[in-house]
């Protein structure tokens, strides 16, 4: 028992989701179509022929995202991706997790956060609060959370499981990884959250994520605006796949990471970040993905831009129109 008074989740009253409206709708989501050629940088064209030639070497692509690709409508750009081979995991946070969901069942997602949390119904809405069932029953199986969803989305025919990243893992193969942090996602306020299912399929989540970094060596890591969740899952896993790696006499040193995000970095952001007198010097990003985890023999690369411009102008360079770019196509069925 808890030496303290803890909240009682019970009393919260979920109103259904009809009365809450989308900020993203299903019409909203984005079609699969050239960028028309207006983001390019030496730095995406350079992460495109490194994706290229790990997936010529069947070594890992790994794709790290925050939820925003999700709520800016890039859905069906990364269901695509790995469709055509160039991705083999996906891994994102809870919330990555839940507007998959909610578009693929409701057909929208995403609620003005201002007007709801002024009358305490922020999240708290009656379909939604599914997902807790879900996590649940992959906790007695074993199984991730990614997995779980995309599993139920294709099992119950959701109605816009075209457009859902976890339905696609599922379908395909890919594992979609979920790494979640309690109480950063609004079912874990709903009365049904059972936490210790959490803990226990974002574990699983966690170590389908690691073994994947087993087959880094080669390969591609992306980080796609996320500057917390993202380095530190990786930092760890990391760590965790060199040790094994070492055991066994072999490394995982070389291979590429791309981080796309918003922020402004120098030019010589390889040299790496300030000191920690400067703000810079906590974004994750940069330090540990740019720069201490590929120290060794890696390279990185960063693509500052709008997702709705870079993830485009990515899956232009590889499936979309290529030639736009001046880097080779390779056969995506190898």
């Amino acid at each position: 028992m808890s030496r303290y008074n803890t909240f009682d989740r019970s009393r919260i009253r979920l109103r259904p989701v009809s009365e809450r409206g989308h900020d993203l709708r299903i019409a909203n989501v984005l079609p699969l179509q050239a960028s028309s050629g207006n983001f390019s940088n030496a730095n995406l064209i350079k992460t495109i022929e490194s994706i290229q030639q790990a997936t010529e070497r069947g070594t890992s692509v790994i794709l790290m995202m925050g939820a925003h690709p999700i709520k800016l409508g890039l859905s069906r750009f990364i269901i695509d991706l790995m469709e055509q081979g160039f991705i083999s995991l996906v891994a994102t946070n809870g919330a990555g997790i839940i507007h998959d969901y909610e578009l693929a069942t409701l057909g929208g997602t995403s609620e003005n956060v201002a007007k709801w949390i002024a009358q305490g119904q922020f999240g708290l809405w009656q379909e939604t609060s599914r997902l807790n069932e879900i996590v649940s029953v992959a906790a007695s199986l074993n199984e991730g959370i990614g997995a779980a969803v995309g599993r139920t989305l294709i099992e119950t025919a959701a109605p816009h499981a075209d457009v859902s990243i976890c339905a696609a893992g599922w379908r395909l193969g890919i594992p979609v990884t979920s790494h979640v942090t309690i109480g950063g996602d609004i079912i874990h306020a709903m009365p049904n959250m059972n936490g210790a299912a959490f803990g226990t399929a974002s574990e699983t989540d966690f170590l389908i994520f690691t073994r994947a970094v087993e087959n880094l060596e080669r390969g591609v890591f992306l980080n796609v605006g996320t500057a917390v969740t993202g380095p530190e899952i990786f930092l760890k896993a990391l760590s965790m796949s060199r040790n094994v790696a070492r055991q066994q006499n072999q490394q995982i040193s070389d291979f590429t990471t791309a981080v796309f995000d918003l922020v402004s970095l120098p030019e010589n952001y390889s040299d790496g970040p300030p000191g920690k007198e400067h703000s810079l010097y906590y974004y994750r990003p940069w330090k540990t993905l740019l720069c201490r985890t590929v120290a060794e023999t890696g390279k990185s690369y960063y693509v500052q831009g709008d997702h709705r411009k870079t993830i485009p102008a990515l899956w232009d360079g590889l499936v979309g129109s290529p030639d736009s770019y001046d880097v080779p196509r390779i056969d995506s069925s190898l």
